[in-house]
């Protein structure tokens, strides 16, 4: 297995010397932001991670190997290709294989996360259950691997272009804790809150790094979810999301959008329809997201 696994300098120096190490994504590089915004971004996020006292691992699939950890020179060619494969659990042995660039989505940065024994996972939002899945079967791989995999995922909550009471339904069949950071609601990515209450909350990284250890002390496996709300000076108003989210819908299902094709469908349309609030909100979303992911993180080997 270890042949696969490729780590970068500052990632190999934090394992030597027992620094906390967080996970981030490479598709919201490749498939959720434009060139150069997404590269920007990137780095952004990376320097918020060290500044808050761990090291970052953005995770990719290069050349036959999983990159743990990308340096600047990987991140601007990964930032910048066409073509960048969506890997999900059921893609990494061929993407791997065949030796094609492929950006990790929530579901494949855990499993390798997990591989390299990194524990903490910093996203924008989660997949979860789509709507009108009880037709369609369209539920997100992310959750499955929550239910399997024994890495926290710290994020805005779910995708608001999903159907999040199904989500938690699903999660909460799967034994997958959703734990409200300083909410009780669970917040809808592009809003702090909504109609749903989470399992728990916690107000500080340490209760959050206190839950992860006992649950995996006990040998309980699978991830949890560490439901950020989005800052309210970066939120979208609640009714008028709403209602951007179904037009989106209607012109998905008008253009036989279907499977993995439809989350960056609807992000697209939903930045296009919000004329771009939408993406300064998810990168509003997912820097805040790696402020209390760090400090999870540096709780968690404290």
């Amino acid at each position: 297995m270890k042949k696969y696994l490729s780590y970068s300098v500052e990632v190999q120096e934090a394992m030597k010397t027992g620094k906390p190490i967080v996970a981030l994504e490479s598709t919201i590089i490749s498939h959720g932001m434009p060139y150069p915004q997404n590269v920007k971004t990137a780095r952004e996020v990376e320097q918020i991670v060290r500044d808050n006292g761990a090291v970052p691992a953005t995770i990719a699939l290069i050349n036959g190997q999983i990159k743990v950890g990308l340096s600047d020179e990987e991140l601007e060619m990964f930032g910048n290709s066409q073509g960048v494969a969506k890997a999900s659990r059921r893609d990494l042995a061929y993407l791997l294989a065949t030796k094609q660039l492929g950006a990790t989505t929530v579901a494949a940065t855990m499993i390798c996360a997990d591989l390299a024994n990194i524990r903490i996972f910093v996203t924008g939002g989660i997949g979860g259950v789509h709507r009108g899945a009880e037709m369609t079967m369209d539920i997100s791989a992310d959750l499955e691997e929550l239910a399997q995999t024994n890495v926290a995922v710290i994020c805005a909550g779910a995708k608001s272009i999903l159907d999040i009471g199904l989500t938690l339904e699903y999660l909460e069949t799967k034994g997958v804790p959703v734990v409200g950071y300083g909410t009780d609601m669970l917040p809808a990515f592009y809003t702090p809150e909504s109609e749903f209450a989470v399992n728990f909350r916690a107000d500080t990284p340490q209760t959050v790094a206190d839950m992860l250890r006992v649950k995996w002390d006990l040998h309980l496996k699978g991830g949890a979810v560490i439901a950020n709300p989005i800052p309210s000076e970066d939120a979208i108003n609640k009714e008028s999301i709403d209602k951007i989210i179904q037009q989106a819908l209607l012109e998905a299902e008008k253009n036989g959008i279907k499977g993995k094709d439809v989350t960056p469908f609807m992000l697209g349309k939903v930045k296009e329809l919000t004329e771009g609030r939408s993406l300064d909100a998810n990168i509003a979303l997912v820097k805040n997201n790696a402020v209390i992911g760090a400090q999870i993180a540096v709780a968690f080997h404290s």
